[in-house]
């Protein structure tokens, strides 16, 4: 089972397991951390799941959608890493991708 290293705002890193098929808001919701809002639930129509992605796995993701990249505009802590972890499909070609939990807005 593939594995998501998830980097809570306080810093505590804890390693889950995820299965695949399930995008990575879901994995991290699954396993617990509540930190995480994703308040549309996975419909790309808001911006409280954004992550932080390891930048290893860039080339591993699958590209931004415009809607995606117009929601984090609306973040004050958007960077070049910046994903919504609702439209990250979690697969095994991403065992250990690390992800870090954006700043409340």
């Amino acid at each position: 089972m593939p594995k998501l290293i998830v980097v809570t705002r306080d810093g505590q890193e804890r390693e889950v397991n995820g299965s695949a098929g399930l995008s990575v808001m879901e994995v991290i919701r699954e396993s617990g951390i509540d930190e995480l809002l994703a308040i549309c639930g996975g419909c790309c129509s808001c911006a409280t799941c954004h992550v932080h992605v390891d930048p290893e796995f860039a080339a591993k993701l699958p590209r931004m959608s415009e809607d995606e990249d117009d929601l984090l505009e609306s973040s004050s802590d958007r960077d070049e890493t910046s994903r919504l972890s609702c439209q990250l499909l979690f697969t095994p070609e991403l065992d250990r991708l690390r992800v870090t939990i954006a700043a409340e807005d």
